[in-house]
């Protein structure tokens, strides 16, 4: 089989990250998986949920959007189905890597807004605000309101499927637009998974190909994983104006 734009079975599009996209929040990145493109903003909040008051607790929570000129159709502004969904996994996402004891009374609302959509803004979005969140929670140590970064591990995510019979990684739109089997996997930085989301859109699929996409997702996601801790290596600047 030969992809669209010529890549190998197991490879990822050009992954970049473009640290403190913006200096007005706590933490934020510009993820880009190929042409799609996702700007991650996290805010901090000093209260939590009503229903986590009084409990010790802090909260991680994400928002998603796509812009209206994210795709060739325009996006009208509101919040469908599609994007609660969304962002209710890369809320759980987020939080998996994170204990919430150690950032009490303490609420981070990721906030993921696709500039531009070509496949798997969804698995784009937390990836990115993986970053966007630590560097949020770091500045709150070195802030002195936090003793540590609660944070546990790495969160990163890749899309996988089969086309014409191949299982192939990190789908842009061309590809997962006819895919016989979409599936989007999240994992953390020891190599455990989070979530893994699996459908057969027009054939079905034993355990061989389901070990299949599990291998190519983890390699994928160790790769990122590797830019995620490279990326974040130096700890983040100040920002202007704080």
């Amino acid at each position: 089989m030969s992809r669209p734009d010529g890549r190998q079975a197991d490879e990822l599009r050009p992954l970049a990250f473009h640290r403190d996209f913006v200096d007005t929040c706590a933490g934020s990145a510009l993820v880009s998986f190929g042409r799609t493109r996702v700007l991650c903003t996290a805010s901090v909040n000093d209260d939590v949920p009503r229903w986590l008051r009084d409990s010790g607790k802090g909260w991680v929570t994400a928002e998603y959007s796509m812009l209206p000129g994210s795709s060739p159709e325009r996006i009208r502004r509101r919040t469908s189905g599609r994007s609660q969904e969304i962002q209710r996994l890369i809320g759980r996402s987020l939080r998996a890597v994170v204990d919430l004891d150690a950032m009490p009374d303490l609420e981070i609302v990721v906030d993921c807004d696709v500039l531009q959509a070509d496949g798997g803004t969804r698995t784009a979005s937390i990836t990115g605000g993986y970053v966007a969140l630590h560097d949020a929670l770091t500045r709150l140590v070195q802030a002195g309101t936090l003793p540590a970064n609660p944070i546990r591990t790495e969160c990163a995510a890749i899309s996988v499927g089969i086309c014409e019979g191949q299982p192939v990684l990190d789908l842009p739109y061309v590809e997962d637009s006819t895919a016989e089997v979409d599936m989007n996997v999240v994992m953390d930085g020891a190599g455990n998974f989070i979530e893994i989301q699996g459908t057969a859109e027009g054939a079905v699929f034993g355990r061989d190909r389901l070990n299949d996409m599990l291998d190519l997702a983890a390699g994928g996601i160790a790769t990122i994983t590797e830019a995620q801790r490279a990326i974040l290596a130096d700890p983040p600047a100040e920002l202007p104006g704080r």
